[in-house]
């Protein structure tokens, strides 16, 4: 699987490395105060970040997470190291079966263009171009949903095309095909993660 550090995490880094620039404090004097206060938990937090020091959300979410060593969160070669881990956990149980079947996603899709990666995340693996076009999910115990972004596309879209809701609230994924079984995975269902693609250029 050709990689891309997901952009929540370079997101992450960003706010990161302005924080002492944007707080007037190093994120080594907001862990102390962390500690101090006596929290553990994340949400925790965030809450009394954002009450007593008036922080944004994005800049709380990465002091807590500094404070609690989640490091993975902003570090871009943490996040590559733990991806392995983090799409192997999807297929465990009674989903180990429909792996074959996302790999076998995972190559087509990848199959594309040389521009594209992947930036697993817990539950799916979104593919990315520019932008999200595709992602690969186990939504149930038998089956996979191919997500595919086709906002732009220009032309009637057959019933095996299921509406997502994304294009109402703003998500790029906007269609998913459910894949079941080897069968599902056919030339009519290459040629719209093609067509995905090719709307992301």
């Amino acid at each position: 699987m050709k990689l891309k550090v997901h952009p929540a995490v370079n997101h992450m880094i960003a706010i990161r490395e302005n924080i002492p620039a944007k707080t007037g404090k190093s994120l080594e004097e907001w862990s102390a105060i962390v500690t101090k206060a006596g929290l553990s938990v994340s949400k925790d937090i965030i809450a009394f970040l954002k009450a007593e020091y008036g922080l944004g959300r994005p800049t709380c979410m990465v002091i807590a997470s500094d404070a609690l060593g989640m490091h993975e969160d902003f570090d871009a070669d943490a996040y590559l190291e733990k991806v392995p881990t983090v799409v192997d956990a999807q297929f465990t149980g009674k989903k180990e079966h429909l792996r074959e079947f996302a790999d076998k996603l995972y190559a087509i899709i990848e199959e594309q263009g040389d521009d594209v990666g992947a930036s697993p995340c817990k539950t799916y693996v979104p593919f990315y171009r520019n932008h999200v076009f595709a992602q690969v999910k186990a939504a149930t115990q038998k089956r996979i949903d191919l997500g595919l972004a086709l906002k732009d596309y220009d032309g009637g879209l057959p019933e095996r095309l299921i509406d997502t809701g994304g294009l109402a609230k703003g998500d790029r994924i906007t269609h998913r095909i459910e894949v079941s079984s080897a069968d599902d995975v056919d030339d009519d269902l290459i040629s719209w993660i093609k067509s995905a693609y090719e709307l992301d250029a």
